[in-house]
């Protein structure tokens, strides 16, 4: 049976009730995948992270690619200590809410990416949520690649399988895995710019459209989301650049031409982007034009129905007053006349408003 500290339960110690140390979590509990790679080729079995660096060190060739999922501090530590990962680094993976960016320690470079994600609405209300974003965080040395992910939908699992597929790439070492993964997530970048762009030709097409009402909340929720993707994406075109251009020796000369074509990619992105935000200024423009014509189409009704019905209220008003001598008063034929005449006031008021087009 184990013991009580074992099982994170309080004991006693000189009559005190203290406490139970607390159990380091297993790496298993957290690390999604570890592997060893060796020409390109997967080796079978299941490893820890100790074993697997042993065993690509021992033979002087391959490396080691271990996936993290939200890790805490406490939990990465070993692996920092393992690999000697820099601690400004690690600190940022851990607690993530950065921006792209690409830093270099030593011999290990340290690459943070913004993951996004299209979300579907069937309604758009103010808190709905069109462009959901997460973090990838890549630690690339001689003989490793340690990636962590923050967020749901940033998994690397269909990167893993294509790369394992193709073991003549996988074989140029971790600068590829890199390069497959900054190659997958500007690649989502593309498809949620072509989702985007399907939902605001719709909006266009329904703001130009003849006599339709247009919710101006809408065009300024998908500003906020598009301005969310274009964090994610401007800032990451500087990283690749470097990258591509020898920033390091980490990266060689055969994967530098494959993060060019990743930087083109982006480019295609950040294009759409900047093409996104100043066609919704546009519509925002237009919408507040439209909403400011229709108040003033209203106006102009309202303002006719008030001159027609004023009409009949003062000719009423002028012969309800209690006067004793008024024109017309003892008239057989007073009341029917009145009655005439404010139908025949109220018809032409509406006829000259219609003309007009007023109503």
């Amino acid at each position: 049976m184990p013991s009580l500290p074992s099982l994170g339960l309080r004991h006693r110690r000189n009559g005190r009730v203290r406490p139970a140390p607390r159990v380091p979590s297993p790496v298993a509990d957290y690390v999604v995948d570890c592997a060893v790679y060796v020409d390109g080729h997967r080796l079978e079995g299941p490893w820890t992270h100790t074993e697997a660096v042993e065993e690509v060190r021992a033979r002087g060739t391959g490396f080691v690619w271990i996936g993290l999922h939200e890790p805490s501090e406490e939990q990465i530590n070993g692996l920092a200590e393992t690999f000697g990962l820099h601690e400004l680094a690690v600190e940022d993976a851990v607690h993530a809410h950065q921006r792209p960016k690409l830093e270099r320690y030593d011999t290990t470079l340290f690459m943070v990416l913004k993951t996004v994600r299209y979300v579907a609405n069937e309604t758009l209300s103010a808190n709905s949520e069109i462009v959901e974003s997460g973090e990838l965080m890549a630690f690339v040395g001689r003989d490793f690649v340690i990636t962590v992910r923050h967020g749901k939908h940033a998994g690397l699992a269909q990167v893993r399988s294509q790369l394992e597929e193709d073991p003549e790439q996988l074989a140029l070492g971790p600068s590829a895995v890199l390069h497959g993964i900054a190659d997958h997530v500007v690649d989502t970048y593309l498809e949620v710019t072509e989702a985007i762009q399907v939902d605001i030709d719709e909006m266009e097409a329904e703001v130009f459209a003849p006599r339709t009402k247009i919710d101006a909340e809408h065009i300024y929720l998908m500003k906020r989301e598009v301005m969310e993707l274009r964090r994610a994406v401007m800032p990451l075109a500087k990283p690749l650049q470097r990258l591509a251009e020898g920033y390091t020796p980490t990266v060689p000369e055969e994967v530098r031409s494959y993060f060019r074509n990743v930087d083109d990619h982006l480019a295609t992105v950040s294009e759409r982007v900047a093409s996104f935000d100043e066609l919704l200024t546009t519509l925002v423009d237009a919408t507040l034009a439209k909403i400011t014509l229709q108040q003033n189409t209203d106006m102009r009704k309202i303002s006719a129905w008030v001159a027609i019905i004023s009409t009949p209220t003062m000719i009423a008003g002028i012969y309800g007053m209690n006067f004793d001598v008024m024109p017309e008063t003892q008239w057989q034929f007073g009341y029917p006349v009145a009655l005439l005449v404010m139908m025949a006031c109220c018809v032409g008021l509406f006829k000259i408003f219609r003309k007009n087009k007023w109503l």
